[in-house]
């Protein structure tokens, strides 16, 4: 018999998190373009890194997600939104079990910021990169609730279906990722929170429609099986994710556009609260060989590891 395998996923897929990196660059100002464009292979492939590092960093999971419904209901004023003040309600082992990707986001944005002022190229690649991908987690709602991949209510796999087989099946045919220029964020720490807010709000939609929908299908019709690298794997068929896509009303690609804005628009932010430095770095940057060997070690354990925290089909 062949051997049947779900398709693993990641936080907003590997694709996903690729293309929202890709597309931040061209909605920068020219400025900052002529830096940025010569080294976009750099910033898409390496839009995943903090996925693989959830393979050998134990803290690395909590920076991916927050379980607001944990601190009461919408908008959760339980929860304080500076750091200190949190941490002396709650305790920061607590916190960090539930997630901190907003506070986690201030902070990469703080080292980008510094690293402009630097002028330190490699790091503004290395941190532009990984930034890109925290915030685009932030756009997840299932990264905004403690039931993320439909484990207390029987809906198994959704947050890999939510955030990685719609994208797959359908952006490439059917998704706009025009989105306009970066505009300057006055208060990040308010933006980065609102946007934890908006994900949140629509969690329940994301659970609550793919219940309904899987009652008007049959398990025949929900799942199919398809060939990838000579593996036989098992996943939500084109019909069901074209119709869940529909009853979401392009909810996925809405809140993809929105997070290729918020990216090219933090990049941009940090670049001004740097006080705009000239980014003279002609071409493609040339990475040490300590950075080379690191890359590497990030790759080799991702390959041979497992997630030492939730992973989006766990």
């Amino acid at each position: 018999m062949a051997l049947l395998l779900y398709q693993q996923v990641f936080c907003w897929g590997f694709y996903a998190h690729q293309v929202i990196n890709h597309q931040a660059v061209f909605s920068l100002p020219p400025s900052m373009m002529a830096f940025y464009k010569p080294n976009i292979d750099f910033l898409t492939i390496h839009a995943v890194d903090p996925d693989k590092r959830r393979y050998m960093v134990d803290a690395e999971g909590p920076r991916h997600f927050m379980d607001l419904n944990r601190y009461g209901s919408y908008p959760f004023d339980a929860l304080p939104r500076n750091w200190d003040t949190a941490v002396e309600k709650y305790g920061e082992d607590s916190l960090r079990k539930h997630g901190i990707v907003p506070w986690w986001i201030h902070i990469m944005l703080a080292r980008l910021t510094n690293s402009f002022r630097q002028k330190d190229y490699p790091r503004i690649l290395r941190l532009s990169a990984e930034l890109g991908h925290y915030i685009a987690d932030a756009h997840v709602p299932l990264h905004t609730h403690s039931n993320y991949n439909g484990q207390l209510t029987g809906q198994n796999g959704i947050h890999g279906f939510w955030e990685s087989r719609i994208p797959e099946l359908l952006a490439e045919s059917s998704f706009d990722y025009w989105t306009g220029k970066a505009v300057y964020i006055v208060s990040p720490s308010q933006f980065i929170w609102n946007t934890v807010l908006e994900s949140s709000r629509a969690a329940d939609s994301v659970l609550l429609f793919e219940k309904i929908l899987t009652q008007q299908f049959g398990a025949d019709q929900k799942y199919a099986y398809d060939q990838r690298n000579g593996i036989t794997i098992r996943q939500y068929s084109s019909a069901f994710t074209i119709a869940y896509n529909n009853m979401l009303n392009g909810m996925v690609e809405r809140r993809m556009r929105q997070s290729i804005l918020a990216v090219a628009s933090l990049w941009y932010t940090a670049w001004v609260n740097a006080g705009q430095p000239v980014l003279e770095a002609p071409g493609k940057i040339a990475f040490s060989a300590v950075d080379s060997t690191a890359f590497e070690a990030l790759d080799r354990d991702w390959q041979k590891g497992k997630a030492v925290d939730r992973t989006c089909d766990n």
